[in-house]
């Protein structure tokens, strides 16, 4: 038997095969289907099911692609009211590849449709479980994201007390040395405490995961809810595509149209510039937003840019475009590229770089914004008087910003600020608008 991780750390997302005698499984697959294509040849093993533990919130999943290509059974929840074809996959359904099993376990919680895989040998002992977004290690899901959208709906602390009883009566009756392979690593938005490792076993989690701690379901639900991570403008639709199925990566991304250099843009439409930030500051198109490429650039851009929201996609070459498209595909949004471009000739705009050591002394001569999430705001403000506002929020609000001083922007270290502060420059005229950048890292060390 093998069991395979998957690991893309840009969206802090694991998926898996698990192969036996010449068949193989994939567990809640990532939106580019060649890499399970490319392992199941290698082990000359072919794909004929695919399980997605629910409808995913935070990418989207080739499922649908996969069992279009090789036939593969997708399973899943009766719950999720999937619209491909499937076979429902809940609490007393298994899955036999040869002498081991793969059992349905129901765990609603992050999701009123949520499954986990539980793993048998070929004597019958539980070996592993594949927990989704339901267990993390050192977390569980968030209960948050299915109050507005998916096939059934639920308030948060409606799925929290599920969530309770999902791993007080199913997960932590397992055997403590069964291993625990979790949908998400360190990063990831659907969880609040998310440990490094990749994978964790029962045992491990009873000792040192706080929401397995002896509490009652009332102290759980408090705990469960409060001081979550934002909820990016994304989410929503990515779980309705995920219902639906997604079209094939390949033929999607490759469909994107790409316009020469020198093409007159239309205007009223969002140019999200990918290149480097000194790059950028050098000179980029008039109302540019600089998102950079990075590890985390696909959840940055679905928590700016909403799915409904056309772009143009700039980069530095031909190969970074055909990157940056394939990384906007991850979460669905390669629809909303109204064209890909390599770097313009005519960017007038330049940055005007921050005096550090006259904002060093005369800090209350400035306005400091902070771009910085809730979460890290409510430990503590960098700035006495900073105007906060945590990035996925400031294109909506951009008014709150004070224009009767200079403007400077932080975040912690300098991605989040270079993104907010292309924003705020473009709407803001009568003052200069400065990046901070990484210098608040040498702020912050003195």
């Amino acid at each position: 038997m093998i069991i395979h991780q998957f690991y893309d750390k840009g969206l802090a997302h694991a998926s898996y095969a698990v192969i036996r005698t010449g068949k193989m499984i994939v567990i809640d697959p990532a939106r580019d289907p060649q890499p399970y294509y490319n392992f199941a040849t290698l082990h000359e093993a072919d794909i004929v099911g695919v399980i997605e533990t629910h409808p995913h919130a935070d990418f989207v999943s080739s499922h649908l692609e996969i069992h279009q290509t090789t036939g593969a059974i997708i399973y899943v929840s009766k719950l999720t009211g999937a619209e491909y074809p499937h076979e429902t996959f809940d609490d007393g359904d298994s899955i036999e590849l040869d002498d081991i099993k793969l059992k349905a376990i129901n765990t609603p919680g992050h999701s009123p449709d949520s499954i986990c895989i539980l793993l048998q040998n070929e004597y019958g002992n539980d070996v592993a479980i594949f927990t989704g977004d339901t267990l993390f290690v050192g977390d569980v899901g968030r209960p948050d994201l299915r109050e507005d959208v998916g096939n059934i709906t639920a308030k948060k602390e409606e799925l929290a007390r599920q969530m309770y009883h999902s791993t007080r009566d199913k997960l932590m009756k397992l055997p403590e040395h069964t291993t625990v392979y979790p949908a998400h690593g360190p990063g990831s938005l659907c969880g609040k405490n998310i440990s490094p490792d990749l994978h964790t076993t029962i045992g491990r989690e009873l000792r040192e995961n706080y929401a397995l701690q002896l509490m009652d379901e009332v102290q759980f639900v408090k705990t469960l809810t409060e001081d979550q991570p934002f909820v990016p403008k994304y989410f929503g639709f990515d779980v309705e595509l995920n219902k639906k199925g997604a079209p094939a990566f390949d033929d999607s991304v490759n469909s994107v149209p790409k316009v020469a250099y020198d093409t007159v843009l239309e205007k009223n439409i969002l140019i999200i510039d990918t290149r480097p930030n000194d790059e950028f500051r050098k000179g980029h198109l008039k109302g540019a937003i600089n998102l950079q490429d990075g590890g985390k650039f696909e959840t940055w851009l679905g928590s700016i840019v909403g799915p409904d929201e056309q772009f143009y996609l700039i980069a530095g070459s031909e190969s970074e475009l055909d990157t940056m498209i394939g990384k906007t595909g991850k979460i669905g949004y390669e629809k909303n590229i109204e064209a890909g471009l390599l770097t313009p000739e005519n960017l007038h705009e330049v940055s005007t770089d921050l005096d550090l050591d006259d904002f060093k002394a005369n800090t209350d001569n400035y306005n400091v914004v902070d771009v910085r999430n809730w979460g890290e705001v409510n430990g503590g403000l960098l700035f006495d008087n900073a105007t906060t506002i945590p990035l996925p929020e400031l294109r909506e609000r951009i008014k709150d910003i004070p224009t009767d001083k200079p403007i400077v922007v932080h975040c912690a270290a300098g991605y989040r600020s270079a993104a907010a502060t292309s924003i705020i420059a473009a709407s803001i005229k009568n003052v200069p608008v400065y990046d901070l950048g990484e210098e608040i890292t040498s702020i912050l060390n003195n």
